[in-house]
């Protein structure tokens, strides 16, 4: 586990676990939210972000927590040799991105980008949440295993399983 690749719907706990696997290991922790938007909330340059991505996918380890173009996730998906797809249910994903506006009208929520609205990037999230069975669905599962016969992959699919996979898989 050198290369670690965490991605899943909004509000799955992806840099929960991001920073708590990046602390147990040492490896260096990239939050994408924090690449892909300025501190006002607004996407930095699309050339400027391929570019850092670019060399953090270079680079001997990582952990990059998130989704960002869709480009950049398929090259992720080919750089790492660990993928760690957090597949809660739904009602599970919506419940953790209101759990985390309400946490965010008192404290930064984990991963956040500096400067970023909560309420903003909340109502972004219920958005992409709707969107979402296009394309985390089953066939993406079925994909996702095909195209990884040489990488660890791990499928987290409770909450349970999302409190004990660095427990479990960081020797």
């Amino acid at each position: 586990m050198r290369r670690v690749a965490v991605f899943g719907k909004p509000g799955s706990g992806k840099s929960t676990l991001s920073k708590a696997l990046a602390s147990a290991t040492g490896i260096p922790l990239h939050q994408l939210d924090s690449m892909v938007y300025k501190k006002n909330g607004e996407l930095v340059d699309r050339r400027l972000f391929d570019e850092a991505h670019e060399r953090i996918l270079s680079s001997e380890s990582w952990i990059i927590d998130g989704f960002g173009p869709l480009a950049s996730f398929n090259q992720r998906l080919e750089a790492a040799d660990t993928l760690v797809y957090i597949d809660l249910p739904y009602v599970t994903s919506y419940w953790f991105v209101t759990k985390r506006l309400l946490k965010g009208l008192v404290v930064k929520p984990e991963g956040w980008p500096d400067g970023s609205s909560v309420l903003k990037g909340t109502l972004e999230s219920y958005k992409v949440l709707r969107l979402c069975p296009k394309f985390w669905n089953d066939d993406f599962t079925r994909r996702l295993e095909t195209q990884s016969t040489d990488k660890a992959l791990y499928v987290v699919r409770s909450v349970s399983e999302l409190r004990n996979f660095v427990r479990l898989n960081v020797g």
